[in-house]
């Protein structure tokens, strides 16, 4: 059983979305084997904001990065989800 840290940028739909929210929900959407280790928000420009945020992913399931952008893509407000970084830990 491995671990990989990964980072991710979520894009919200505007400038009118609650990012604060959002990091709130990000522990009940995601997929097992998945834990939330940090966030930050970050602004990208002309004032909008993004979340970044750092997982720890158990990667016995070959699946679960799928699934983990899946469950992110998936919340409302959020417009764009990218993996930035990913290190096995």
């Amino acid at each position: 059983m491995g671990q990989i840290v990964a980072g991710y940028d979520l894009m919200p739909e505007s400038t009118d979305i609650d990012l604060e929210a959002i990091i709130k929900s990000l522990p009940s959407v995601l997929p097992a084997g998945v834990k939330l280790l940090e966030t930050k928000i970050a602004p990208v420009a002309f004032g909008l904001m993004k979340i970044n945020a750092g997982f720890l992913i158990d990667d016995s399931d070959e699946t679960v990065g799928g699934k983990l952008e899946s469950a992110l893509q998936s919340i409302a407000g959020i417009e764009g989800v990218e993996c930035v970084s990913q290190t096995v830990y």
